[in-house]
């Protein structure tokens, strides 16, 4: 069995994210073509190319199965092993419409926790990478979580993923859950807003009924740069979870 070292899987994460990002840039014009529309989600043609990319650069240099938006499970999975789970293009709408807030995911898990994490910010050239236990870093300066420790005090980033209760007893909750919060924002990138939360940029983070690649990597780089995160999943990788991601101090 092949041994890797949690620094060289950081590093291949690294170079495939870069890699799809550039592709994303340099062929944005046919990229952003939308390929299946169904409610509220969009498929366009530029997450199926960054998948591809991403997909034949994780199996060339390494031999751990993948979950991935588009193809779903990828692989023989053992919840024990490694585990790559990707969000090719996280902001796939954000992406088709010009707004440039979208990014790559890819994170590392292994029984069933976040190992290592990789957000690629392609229009910033903002890479986020983080090793629980070791550190967090944007592009190659270490980051971590604010300092700020009152919710009346505190920027919170939520949004509402295709698979939202718009019913008014949810929303009314929804209301209830985010209202002590200084001020709230919608970015319309679950892995960027944790990407934020790790940074400083922000100081909080929740979602409902969001799918886990949204997440995975975030969540690693939050907890890399010292953040709280709890994610609420069932066995079904599947299927959506709650998530929330926090400077361990705020109340």
């Amino acid at each position: 069995m092949i041994e890797y070292s949690l620094s060289s899987l950081l590093e291949l994460a690294k170079k495939t994210a870069f890699q799809a990002g550039s592709t994303l840039i340099e062929q944005q014009k046919s990229a952003r073509q939308v390929q299946q529309s169904h409610n509220r989600d969009v498929k366009i043609k530029g997450d199926f190319l960054s998948e591809t990319i991403i997909i034949d650069s994780l199996q060339q240099h390494s031999s751990f199965p993948i979950l991935t938006e588009e193809s779903g499970i990828i692989g023989e999975i053992d919840r024990e092993q490694y585990l790559w789970i990707v969000d090719p293009l996280d902001g796939s709408l954000n992406y088709s419409q010009g707004i440039p807030f979208c990014c790559i995911s890819i994170g590392l898990w292994k029984a069933n926790s976040p190992v290592l994490g990789v957000i690629y910010d392609f229009y910033r050239n903002e890479l986020f990478s983080g090793i629980i236990g070791e550190g967090a870093w944007l592009n190659e300066t270490s980051i971590k979580i604010s300092e700020t420790t009152k919710k009346k005090e505190a920027i919170l980033c939520t949004g509402f993923p295709i698979k939202t209760d718009f019913s008014e007893k949810a929303i009314t909750r929804f209301v209830n859950q985010i209202q002590a919060y200084k001020k709230v924002r919608l970015l319309g990138s679950a892995a960027l807003s944790l990407a934020y939360v790790a940074c400083g940029r922000v100081d909080a983070y929740i979602e409902e009924n969001i799918m886990l690649w949204d997440v995975s990597a975030g969540c690693a780089i939050v907890k890399a740069a010292g953040g709280e995160v709890q994610i609420d999943y069932s066995n079904d990788l599947l299927a959506p979870v709650n998530t929330s991601a926090k400077s361990s101090t705020l109340l």
